[in-house]
């Protein structure tokens, strides 16, 4: 059986590549399709397989701007011949989805999220864009929700990544998805024996992490912050800008500081809206609670007043209250408890859980629907009518 994985770009190491990464496992002699590819950014894992690109990875800058290029992916996707592969997986948020699958393929997406910037986060990534792209979204974004929604039904089956994009697969293709966790290397994190006085926030830097909102809520509080992790000078400047002394900033960390952070944080602060969010599943491999915003991915995640707590609007009070509240409590969580709360995201579990989509899926293809060829019920017709009264 000959596979194609198909991913949006290759341009790091993240959440989505360890999918492929995973993929690439079950299926080790798999060929990869995606926009655009870094090599110097690759696993060796990924580096192993034969790595097919589209006619963008030619522009200059591509590389880097390949967000830039969106009105284009269409057409770059549509490029790509897959001519003799029996199995498709795309690996779709940005996009993947929308390449042409042979009649006799079998196309399975596993979905992160449909393209937030022309969907449900398309009036904030306005807002923030360039002036530029400000005029241009309006006249761009219908044409490619309507390439996106079209597109779907290239899909055979749809796997999403957790139950809150699920909902925006049913919303926006009006299709039905089977719930797979992403994988998570659990067995990379570790409760540490003693616990530092600071909480932590890790992640990209972008506006909807609503890193923002940690920031002044613990600048308010006057408690000890730490945030990892990097993002668009400007918008790590106007972070600084309004944190007061007790927030840290401490930039991009190695995999092994992040550990680090990770087991001695009092508990991670998730503030924005992800569509899973693999960060709280590793600090509940670390042991550490999670305080997250009560929706999207972490619904799927976080047990509050088990492996942490739930606030229920991105304001600062209510986070506050949640804080106030989590340290009131600080000693009833279990590390242990926690811990083994997070096993059930491993990467075992979701090979196994993508197999038997995968399977159900090639099992269906080969079923034959009985439908008498036009050939024979033709004559049947004629005959029918010659015996039909003439009034």
């Amino acid at each position: 059986m000959r596979v194609a994985i198909v991913h949006y770009w290759l341009v790091s190491m993240r959440g989505g590549e360890k999918v492929v990464e995973a993929l690439c496992d079950m299926y080790p002699e798999a060929d990869i399709f995606t926009l655009v590819c870094d090599y110097d950014k690759l696993s060796d894992k990924l580096r192993r397989h034969r790595i097919f690109t589209s006619f963008l990875q030619r522009i200059p800058g591509a590389r880097r701007r390949y967000q830039s290029l969106l009105p284009l992916m269409p057409f770059a996707l549509e490029g790509f011949d897959l001519s003799g592969y029996d199995l498709i997986l795309s690996s779709e948020s940005g996009p993947a989805k929308g390449i042409i699958p042979p009649p006799q393929a079998v196309h399975v997406c596993y979905c992160h999220s449909p393209m937030r910037y022309i969907w449900d986060h398309y009036h904030l990534y306005r807002r923030n864009a360039g002036f530029l792209a400000r005029m241009m979204m309006p006249v761009v974004a219908p044409l490619l929700r309507a390439w996106d929604a079209n597109s779907s039904l290239r899909v055979d089956r749809f796997v999403a990544n957790s139950h809150h994009v699920a909902s925006r697969i049913a919303k926006y293709y009006r299709r039905s998805s089977v719930v797979v966790h992403p994988p998570v290397a659990i067995d990379d994190f570790a409760p540490a024996q003693s616990v530092d006085d600071f909480y932590l926030c890790a992640g990209q830097i972008v506006p909807y992490k609503r890193i923002d909102l940690a920031v002044r809520t613990f600048t308010g509080l006057g408690r000890n912050l730490v945030v990892v992790g990097d993002g668009d000078p400007h918008e790590v400047a106007a972070l600084k800008r309004i944190a007061g002394p007790t927030i840290r900033f401490v930039g991009p960390a190695s995999f092994a500081q992040l550990t680090d952070y990770l087991a001695h944080c009092r508990a991670l602060i998730f503030p924005g809206e992800e569509d899973f969010g693999i960060v709280p599943v590793e600090a509940m491999a670390s042991g550490r609670p999670v305080i997250a915003f009560g929706r999207g991915g972490a619904l799927d995640t976080v047990v509050p007043g088990r492996t942490g707590l739930l606030f229920k609007e991105q304001t600062e009070q209510s986070l506050a209250d949640a804080i106030e509240l989590f340290e009131t409590m600080e000693h009833r969580f279990s590390a242990d408890l926690i811990q083994s709360h997070a096993a059930q995201f491993s990467v075992a579990n979701f090979k196994a859980g993508m197999k038997r989509v995968i399977d159900q899926a090639l099992a269906e293809r080969h079923t034959v629907v009985d439908v008498k060829p036009f050939a024979t019920t033709l004559p049947s017709v004629f005959e029918d009518l010659k015996h039909a009264p003439l009034h």
